[in-house]
């Protein structure tokens, strides 16, 4: 969520409340041979093996993180006269909050000249590796014989209840996400996020399951039948995973995003951060996230195996793509809104 720095300030105290940092935690950030990468979480659109090709390739240890991007971006703001992190991955809206807040600082990495433009800020700050395509990621056999959703309304069906999850949207970018989707599938936009407000009203009375963090393991064991998700996450659970899983872009249409990163602004490790940078959009590692199903941002990278398991391009059409720095812009508003307003 955008926040001003004392909200952030705030939000990162709670996260203290609940976390335990033993000093060897601590030691370790600092270590020469380790970059720290705040919201590589190995579930997570196959950070697992992403870190560990890293390690592999150039020696640097990242260790797993499971952050979600509000509460990267919280920390990142609360340590900005003390950096721990070398680099952070986000939602888009979140780098270009992270910007603002002077916590990153600019780094063009190996393939910059690739990366689109509109992907990434012309200095820098922030700069995507991979996109994703919002829908709903459901676990066939969990549903107790109702049939696959295929539209945003299908989910405040009574057949549903307490088989819907989505991510906090008010810290979660991949939940946020979710409420821009579903608020342009029913008529709003960017300046009015009234109908995803009275959508998400309406799915409270039907029991929806509303994590913090990524739920990838949760749906594969049908504790969440429903998740609003992406596209690579299902098709990972599907044909990685071998989970009877589908994936569905809802009939009133959907959205597609970026996830990006970025080198953290007086880091204790930045030449071991843009390794890090330089690893992710080198042919191995957009290989890893097109492994995953994900769209790199190197479309070159796609293995005609993976683009196989794609849905058609005629599904994908329901999905568009958005004005991000509107969409940054937008966050905050949201989310007071829902803070205040969601039951």
């Amino acid at each position: 969520m955008s926040l001003n720095r004392m909200n952030l300030k705030h939000l990162y105290q709670a996260l203290l409340a609940t976390a335990v940092i033993s000093a060897s935690g601590v030691a370790t950030a600092q270590s020469s041979d380790n970059a720290i990468c705040y919201n590589c979480p190995p579930e997570w659109a196959d950070w697992g093996t992403q870190l560990r090709l890293i390690e592999q390739e150039t020696g640097i240890r990242v260790p797993q993180d499971n952050k979600n991007s509000g509460q990267s971006l919280a920390q990142l703001v609360a340590e900005a006269s003390s950096p721990v992190a070398d680099v952070v991955y986000y939602g888009v809206t979140f780098g270009i909050q992270a910007m603002e807040e002077d916590v990153v600082t600019p780094y063009q990495p190996a393939h910059w000249d690739e990366i689109p433009e509109g992907l990434k800020d012309p200095e820098g700050n922030w700069f995507a590796i991979h996109s994703g395509t919002l829908g709903f990621m459901v676990n066939v056999d969990a549903l107790d014989g109702a049939p696959v959703p295929t539209s945003w309304e299908d989910l405040l069906k009574p057949a549903y209840r307490g088989m819907v999850g989505y991510l906090d949207p008010a810290s979660a970018f991949v939940g946020y996400v979710g409420a821009v989707a579903v608020n342009l599938a029913m008529g709003g936009d960017l300046n009015d996020f009234t109908p995803a407000i009275d959508y998400f009203n309406q799915l409270a009375e039907n029991d929806p399951i509303v994590p913090k963090q990524t739920s990838y393991a949760r749906v594969l064991s049908g504790e969440i039948p429903i998740l609003l998700d992406y596209d690579f996450n299902a098709y990972r659970a599907r044909h990685s995973d071998g989970a009877n899983v589908e994936f569905v872009i809802p009939e009133e249409g959907s959205v597609v995003v970026p996830y990006v990163m970025s080198l953290v602004k007086d880091g204790p490790n930045p030449e071991n951060g843009q390794q890090v940078l330089d690893f992710v959009l080198s042919d191995q590692g957009q290989a890893v996230w097109a492994d995953a199903y994900l769209r790199p941002v190197r479309a070159s990278a796609i293995s005609p195996e993976a683009r196989e398991v794609f849905l058609p391009d005629s599904e994908y059409a329901r999905a568009e793509a958005l004005d991000y720095t509107a969409m940054a812009a937008a966050q905050r508003s949201f989310s007071e809104r829902y803070l205040s307003e969601v039951r």
